[in-house]
């Protein structure tokens, strides 16, 4: 369990730590008696926020790539598609979303009346950032009369300027659904797009945007880990580089991943998508083996940094303080909101 030693509390001080003076004995024995002190002190952290959204009616939606600690609290977990779902049918008052800006913008754009809250408000997305919708309205000024079909992962000012929205989950129904005789622009995902295409013989003018994660794992390194172990299988999300999904075994959204790795008779999976997806994956099939796919650098660059910004003290401080809150005008929401529930529409 956590602690609040370092999380102020309405009406409560921040308790300092304990320190060891001379004779104290071992340096083990002090630490072990500063954190007793510590959690003696304050309350849990975990049972802290479970009383908040007790008292303020909350729920906390959590995206697949966070933490497992928030995961684990989270009254409900998914990908894009079925947070979407969740947030279109949830009775609380307030939604706290543990995930990035985008993902909470649209549970606000389907819950107008809900407070919305956002742990970290600096948890953004590689792909929203790199789709500024003045220049996206600009390319579509470039294609009149196509239609434009924007992935999730994008503002709301995007989202407004959209025919429709799309997640990996429900993307090959969306490009389907649109006559064969009209043009269609896809953004912000490149590799998504290259995908879809594949799978629909649909040609689409892509949007040069790509995910940071997705693109960082190495095709190298995959090849010498599926040589270690020849059993596994690779399952990819459609983000990745497409000599990446060319070597894949299965390639599927993130939840889609998840269902393939619990149901497929293989014992080993290299998992090629943000390694948050780990957690669920053990709990639902813990006597499998999983192994995260490698980026390319030595470094920790296939999770998502602004996913890793949500923490459980900023969760608490959230429902704590009823703050940060995502508001936007109603004209943007308005306009935003005619092109996810023609997504949602689509999806079963």
């Amino acid at each position: 369990m956590r602690s609040l030693a370092s999380l102020p509390i309405a009406g409560q001080p921040v308790p300092g730590a304990a320190s060891a003076g001379p004779g104290a004995g071992s340096e083990a024995a002090a630490a072990g008696a500063r954190q007793a002190s510590a959690v003696g002190s304050t309350l849990d952290l975990d049972e802290r926020i479970r009383e908040l959204k007790r008292e303020r009616n909350a729920v906390i939606l959590a995206h697949f790539y966070q933490e497992s600690e928030i995961q684990e609290l989270a009254d409900f977990i998914g990908d894009s598609l079925q947070l979407s779902r969740e947030a279109q049918r949830t009775n609380a008052d307030v939604i706290l979303f543990a995930g990035v800006h985008f993902m909470a913008e649209t549970a606000k754009i389907l819950n107008p009346t809900r407070t919305v809250l956002v742990p970290d408000m600096n948890a953004g997305c590689s792909l929203a950032d790199g789709c500024p919708a003045d220049k996206f309205a600009a390319w579509r000024a470039q294609h009149p009369g196509a239609v434009a079909i924007s992935y999730i992962n994008c503002t709301a000012e995007v989202k407004a300027l959209s025919d429709i929205i799309c997640t990996s989950s429900n993307a090959v129904r969306v490009v389907q659904s649109v006559p064969a005789h009209q043009k269609i622009l896809f953004a912000p995902d490149r590799n998504l797009g290259r995908y879809v295409m594949k799978q629909t013989g649909r040609h689409m003018e892509l949007w040069p945007g790509g995910c940071i994660v997705h693109e960082t794992f190495s095709q190298r390194k995959l090849i010498a880990l599926r040589h270690q172990h020849p059993a596994a299988k690779l399952v990819a999300h459609p983000e990745c580089e497409e000599p990446l999904l060319d070597m894949a075994d299965y390639i599927g959204s993130t939840n889609a991943l998840l269902n393939f790795v619990v149901n497929d008779n293989a014992q080993a999976f290299i998992v090629a998508t943000e390694p948050g997806i780990l957690h669920e994956m053990r709990k639902r099939a813990p006597h499998k083996q999983l192994i995260a796919a490698p980026p390319e650098a030595n470094c920790a660059c296939n999770e998502c940094p602004f996913m890793r910004l949500n923490t459980l003290e900023k969760v608490c401080h959230a429902l704590e303080r009823m703050e940060p809150r995502l508001e936007m005008s109603d004209a943007l929401r308005e306009a935003a909101r005619l092109p996810l529930e023609r997504m949602l529409a689509l999806s079963p």
